[in-house]
């Protein structure tokens, strides 16, 4: 079976163990997991798209308007898959899921009049790559580490932020990546806030930069940082524990292991660097694929890894942050979003040397 056909089967299957007869995805992310990476977008920071897809036992629709379906079915070609398209005047009213769902328990991706919301449970499944998304996901990470390479290593002091985050924009989307977040902190606003919106302040010595890139449906993360001049004490301090952290998460996860044991050992790590509490003041990550996160890795959590699985892990302190996307298997674990001759620095873990971004200095 191709990609389409495993991926209509995994949700048909899981529809029968739930005794699900529809189910309707309204999502961005959840059409372009159920179509092999097609977008149903138009303005890019909507959760929902200007597509739907309704999935029965036997049967597959697909519902837009007469404005979207030409591209969807010219260029993302999804009649090949299957889909019976349902097509509305752009001013009229769509064919109504409620006609065609009629005495059948209605499940969806979110709230929906008469639905289940199952969100939750979808967003497990859409963790769980294929071999086929794996391989995308290798050439999107690829991408954002040359997007961002490209960015960090343009940036020169008395730029604002705004300048850098249009330049990792700019690089990410020559690269037919949108980068869905893009967020850039400099100087004093690195240990103000952790999800820094740009601002038009001027660039002076530290500066941090954070993308999200998304194409064909998979987001991958990154952040880096880069550094004017001598690199003071306290911080290269703080850059190293969190680089030991972030290694300490990478090497705990492992297929079989529960989030919650993995998090258990990351807060101990946190303590062991001197910076306890730390880890309270931002989320520190959990499995990538259609959104940047499809859920929150939790103390205490009893969602276990899987091989295939791509982590993107962020463990912050105070000035400093480390992360990337992480591809999880049976050997051990592949950095998607590696930058080649990026400084790194060496962590040793259970004896094993595990690499993590250093902080990029500029004499």
């Amino acid at each position: 079976m191709d990609e389409y056909e495993q991926k209509l089967g995994l949700i048909r299957s899981w529809m029968a163990d739930r005794k699900l007869g529809a189910l309707f995805l309204q999502r961005v992310s959840s059409f372009a997991w159920a179509t092999c990476g097609a977008a149903s977008y138009i303005n890019v920071a909507s959760t929902d798209g200007v597509a739907s897809l309704l999935i029965t036992p036997d049967h597959q629709y697909l519902f837009t308007n007469n404005i979207e379906a030409p591209r969807l079915e010219k260029e993302e070609k999804l009649p090949d898959q299957g889909w019976d398209f349902r097509i509305a005047p752009w001013n009229g009213t769509k064919d109504t899921v409620a006609g065609l769902t009629r005495g059948l328990s209605l499940a969806s991706d979110g709230f929906f009049p008469g639905a289940l919301d199952v969100s939750s449970e979808l967003a497990r499944l859409r963790a769980c790559l294929s071999s086929e998304e794996v391989a995308r996901f290798r050439v999107l990470g690829a991408l954002c580490a040359q997007a961002m390479d490209a960015a960090i290593h343009a940036v020169k002091p008395s730029m604002t932020e705004n300048a850098i985050t249009g330049m990792l924009a700019g690089e990410a989307e020559k690269c037919a990546v949108q980068a869905i977040v893009n967020l850039i902190a400099t100087d004093e606003r690195i240990y103000d806030y952790r999800h820094p919106l740009p601002t038009e302040k001027k660039f002076e010595r530290y500066a941090m930069l954070v993308l999200c890139g998304r194409h064909r449906g998979l987001v991958c993360s990154l952040t880096r940082f880069v550094h004017f001049g001598r690199l003071p004490d306290e911080l290269r301090r703080r850059a190293e524990a969190v680089a030991r952290i972030d290694a300490t998460y990478i090497a705990s996860t492992r297929p079989g292991q529960t989030l919650g044991a993995i998090f258990e050992q990351a807060v101990a790590a946190y303590a062991a660097a001197g910076f306890a509490e730390e880890w309270q003041r931002h989320h520190q990550g959990g499995p990538a694929g259609y959104e940047p996160r499809e859920y929150l890795a939790t103390p205490g959590s009893k969602e276990i890894v899987a091989s295939g699985q791509v982590y993107a892990w962020n463990p912050t302190i105070t000035g400093s942050k480390s992360e990337d996307s992480v591809l999880i298997n049976e050997n051990g674990f592949e950095i998607l979003s590696a930058i080649p001759g990026w400084p790194m620095v060496k962590v040793e873990v259970g004896g094993r040397i595990i690499e993590r971004p250093d902080i990029l200095i500029v004499k």
